[in-house]
């Protein structure tokens, strides 16, 4: 009890004499009004986010499609009562769409952007980004990654302000984090915060109509995530891009997801080098089967095959559907972080032959895999 109120009066000595010891450990000087001079700087969580958003945003953009639509007013091919009645049928009518659908962040000076290749994913749409409050530049080239939910921008603009990519590998569950984007396509520059709520997450993003998508080894963050700012950056307090938001989970709240930052890196080498994603793939959809799952059916952990491309590299050593897949290169499939069937395949070269053990029907074999260039 004594130090309560030793403790007590310690703190009041100090305001009474203009001294207050901050979170930060620095000491600040107090008027008698009790607000900080400006002489000093109060270091807390709100100023480090309004730092790494007034240091980031001019190199978020916010991603436009543009597209025109023709509606059929007859779309039986006849109308009942008109062609009862003689009366001319409706032409098509012709609707012009233009809307922001997504946010992006810039990686060179010469004009490179990523987003997410789903934000970008029609081909006959006509795309172009708005750059800080009111610069528009037209997008005239897009890359898309076949393996990942990532595509490149290409504008003709010079001296660009890019983003600082930090190291997704060194997150730790718990870290602030900061996300910008066009929240619903409406709200341009929008900020939200969390921290990061889980690693080597697997989800599956899309929908039964638009088709989906394995990603593997994301980001949990409970940070607002929605469509609006799908391809935005994920930034730590140090302004730092550790993610590109990605995902929003439908069945819960403050459930999103980003991928790594990483990827990011990985993918934009393979495309400096070759000017495209060339990656290498073998051609299956699999199911992971859990160490558990495995005792409790009597088989191997592994990637059970329910699916094999037609004229894949998998197709052609042999591969079939429910052969459960163990090995790749000596590694072994489980559901843990970095051992998933994708990331194996994704740090091979196409041309590379892989050894592949598989259990099939009670025995195991081992078959040779060339991989193949997958692809978009």
């Amino acid at each position: 009890m004594k130090g309560i109120v030793v403790g007590l009066f310690l703190a009041a000595g100090l305001i009474a004499t203009g001294v207050m010891l901050e979170r930060s450990g620095k000491l600040s000087f107090l008027d008698k009004t009790g607000i900080v001079l400006k002489d000093r700087e109060v270091i807390n969580e709100e100023s480090v986010v309004t730092r790494v958003v007034e240091k980031a945003t001019p190199s978020v953009v916010t991603v436009s499609i543009s597209k025109t639509s023709i509606i059929d007013n007859n779309p039986f091919g006849f109308d009942f009562f008109g062609d009862f009645f003689n009366i001319p049928r409706q032409a098509p009518e012709v609707k012009k769409i233009e809307q922001d659908i997504g946010s992006g962040f810039i990686v060179s000076e010469d004009g490179l952007i990523v987003t997410n290749k789903h934000v970008v994913s029609d081909t006959e749409a006509k795309y172009k980004v708005v750059i800080g409050k009111d610069k528009i530049a037209e997008v005239v080239n897009i890359y898309r990654d076949p393996v990942n939910d990532l595509a490149i921008l290409k504008v003709n603009e010079k001296g660009l302000t890019l983003v600082q990519m930090g190291d997704s590998d060194k997150l730790k569950v718990g870290q602030t984090v900061i996300a910008i984007g066009t929240a619903l396509g409406e709200f341009r520059s929008t900020v939200t915060t969390g921290v990061v709520s889980g690693l080597g997450r697997g989800i599956t993003a899309g929908s039964a109509l638009d088709g989906s998508e394995r990603l593997e080894n994301v980001i949990q963050t409970d940070a607002a995530i929605n469509p609006g700012n799908s391809g935005g950056p994920l930034f730590n307090s140090s302004g730092e891009v550790i993610g590109v938001n990605v995902a929003v989970s439908q069945s819960g709240q403050n459930i999103g997801f980003a991928l790594p930052i990483n990827i990011v890196k990985e993918s934009m080498e393979l495309f400096k080098t070759t000017g495209e994603f060339e990656r290498p793939y073998l051609g299956v959809a699999y199911r992971i089967i859990s160490m558990q799952a495995a005792l409790l059916n009597d088989v191997p952990a592994g990637a059970l095959v329910q699916e094999v491309g037609a004229g894949s590299p998998a197709e052609k050593a042999g591969i079939k559907v429910n052969d459960i897949l163990i090995e790749i290169d000596g590694v072994k499939l489980a559901d843990e972080k970095n051992t998933s069937l994708a990331t194996i395949v994704n740090k091979k070269k196409i041309g590379d032959t892989v050894k592949v053990k598989m259990w099939r029907e009670g025995k195991e074999s081992e078959v040779g895999v060339k991989l193949e260039k997958r692809e978009n």
